[in-house]
């Protein structure tokens, strides 16, 4: 099995080196990563030329030139070689978070940012991401500054990212840039995480509803419909409610689930108009108990996107209008524009956002006063993070109330279905006796 020599660094930033078993480099690097170490160099150990392959080609006999041996064939490129998982592998917040973290570990303990950039792109699994991060290394070496090697692309970087980059670039502090962006970023992972979490098991439930619900008014209570026609009485009014909904879902089922999509591609046509994405997010804002969610995530993310950029020493304007963009819901992004504007004629950032209402007091009284003492980057975090810490509260108390609220609703479906189905069945029985 082949040697491997390595020079890397451990997580908390100490230089280590020695040698693996490993049948590949890849490999190698791998085992190095499950032992905690960070791979700048791995080098096979007979790759290193010996004295006599140093010296100039000894001629043939009879004074001719030795043959030339054959050229070796050259290896695929990066690019062909993870062709297949460019395209078929997505780079999620998640391989942002872990890349960003480890980037500023590299960076940090004093590796170049091109031999970082390197050894980053031999570590992170995702090949689309490695394939973006190579570009990024050979763009830095032909002399391009990071910022502008990561703008090409936008669709891995965001504009908050890049900004914080060349921010901290011109002012020398790249490093600590970094290690922002790497708490930012998986400061956003966590928030997604509980979101996901707490909607996660309110979809499975009411997409099994929706199964059990179709399978009985499609199968068992026809079935049910053929005795009760030959029964000469009268039916409850329940019975007969569930017996012309089951005979209408099994005639035309295709015909609900086609008016159904149909109505989903109206809506989703709809909403990607001005006019229909502000309807749907100030609606989204006046819903019971979920629109106070919904506005403490944007409030979280406006006040951590702003602190974050501030503390990159990203201007104001330009850090409002990322931030701007960071918010989802467009009626809490257009009061931060009209902020914006307050703000460029030399006016105050609280003042356009309680006048709006959509921002808490708290929060418009915590930015004032951020304005007043020169210390709006901290009053900002702390917003951030006195809203985070709310909606992880948020999010456990409705996951504990939607869990019972849920199986009732089940049940009060399959009781209504039953009672449906069995009085007529009693009544039946008790004229027998």
């Amino acid at each position: 099995m082949p040697v491997y020599e390595y020079k890397g660094l451990t997580g908390g930033g100490k230089t280590v080196n020695g040698i693996v078993d490993a049948e590949t480099v890849k490999s190698a690097r791998a085992r190095l990563r499950k032992q905690g170490v960070f791979a700048t160099d791995v080098r096979e150990q007979t790759e290193r030329a010996s004295p006599r392959s140093a010296r100039a080609p000894r001629p043939s006999p009879a004074g001719r030139p030795a043959p030339e041996k054959a050229a070796p064939k050259a290896k695929l490129s990066l690019s062909t070689e993870v062709d297949l998982g460019r395209y078929f592998q997505r780079i999620t917040i998640d391989d942002m978070a872990t890349a960003t973290r480890q980037l500023s570990t590299l960076f940090s303990a004093g590796i170049p940012i091109v031999d970082s950039l390197g050894a980053l792109a031999d570590q992170v699994e995702n090949e689309r991401l490695k394939v973006v991060l190579s570009d990024v290394k050979e763009n830095v070496n032909e002399g391009a500054s990071l910022a502008e090697a990561l703008r090409p692309h936008r669709k891995v970087f965001t504009d908050l990212y890049v900004n914080m980059v060349a921010a901290g670039e011109q002012s020398g502090a790249l490093d600590a840039v970094l290690s922002k962006l790497a708490d930012y970023t998986e400061g956003q992972v966590k928030l997604r995480g509980k979101l996901v979490g707490a909607l996660t098991y309110p979809v499975v439930m009411v997409g099994l509803s929706f199964f059990i619900l179709g399978f009985l008014m499609t199968v068992v209570v026809p079935k049910f419909s053929k005795l009760f026609e030959d029964l000469d009485a009268t039916l409850p009014l329940v019975t007969r409610i569930l017996l012309g909904a089951s005979g209408v879902f099994a005639s035309y089922w295709w015909l609900i689930l086609a008016g159904l999509g149909l109505v989903a591609w109206g809506l989703r046509k709809w909403a990607v108009t001005e006019g229909g994405r502000k309807t749907l997010d100030r609606g989204a804002l006046r819903l019971p108990i979920f629109g106070k969610l919904l506005r403490m995530v944007a409030v979280s993310r406006f006040a951590s996107t702003l602190s974050t950029l501030l503390a990159a020493g990203v201007p104001i304007l330009g850090a409002m209008a990322i931030a701007r963009n960071v918010v989802e819901n467009s009626v809490i992004a257009e009061v931060i524009e009209q902020a914006r504007g307050s703000v460029s004629e030399g006016q105050s950032i609280a003042v356009p956002l309680r006048r709006s209402g959509e921002f808490p007091p708290m929060v418009t009284h915590m930015i004032a006063i951020g304005e007043k003492t020169g210390e709006l980057e901290m009053m900002l975090q702390k917003v951030a993070t006195s809203y985070e810490n709310q909606v992880e509260r948020t999010v456990d108390a409705l996951t504990s109330l939607l869990e019972p609220i849920l199986i009732l609703v089940m049940g009060g479906m399959v009781g209504f279905i039953a009672v449906a189905v069995l009085w007529p069945m009693l009544s039946l029985n008790q004229m027998i006796h």
